[in-house]
């Protein structure tokens, strides 16, 4: 069966080692036949959570701040399947992603209870480092994230050793992600 597939790229870095697992597993979810919108939140005018508790008036655009968030909302609210894709910087996301992740609440606020669009999630990161401890930190805010959320992880592929700009070119993690994304 088709699925609606959501990738939020939070790296800066259009062509870096984070757009290479990004296109690997898009380019698997599509050979499934899965439709993938991808978000380069780096091009995107968004605007920090302001906190106001102010959202889900408006169903269209929750959030009382206009922005690309827009853009964003309709996608999310419909995907089957979320994926956050980030280089890591300083032992987690990068503001891009986490600054989108946040202002996601306001579609929270739609629902008096509070209810959180259920979302199966992946998680592809780029890293210089590559210790068996180095993605930890990361590691535990995303099954925390979903742990809170009630979302399923439907997987994770973590590119170890990866600094400059090309160093993915091929890396095993290209396959990880590419597999994951066509056995979704």
């Amino acid at each position: 069966m088709s699925k609606r597939i959501v990738i939020l790229n939070g790296s800066p870095r259009m062509k870096g080692n984070t757009a290479g697992l990004v296109e690997a597993f898009k380019q698997g979810a599509e050979e499934a036949g899965h439709t993938v919108e991808v978000f380069n939140l780096q091009q995107m005018d968004i605007r920090p959570c302001l906190g106001c508790l102010g959202g889900g008036r408006d169903s269209k655009n929750p959030c009382l701040q206009k922005d690309d968030m827009a853009k964003i909302y309709p996608h999310y609210e419909t995907a089957d399947v979320l994926v956050l894709a980030s280089p890591m910087y300083y032992w987690s996301i990068t503001a891009q992603l986490k600054t989108v992740i946040d202002r996601l609440f306001a579609v929270t606020e739609k629902s008096p209870e509070y209810h959180t669009p259920m979302q199966h999630c992946v998680l592809l990161m780029a890293a210089e480092g590559d210790t068996p401890d180095n993605f930890e930190p990361v590691e535990h805010y995303y099954h925390a994230l979903l742990r809170h959320l009630g979302w399923e992880n439907l997987g994770e592929v973590y590119a170890g050793g990866v600094m400059q700009i090309g160093d993915i070119t091929g890396h095993p993690s290209l396959e990880k992600a590419y597999s994951l994304g066509k056995n979704i």
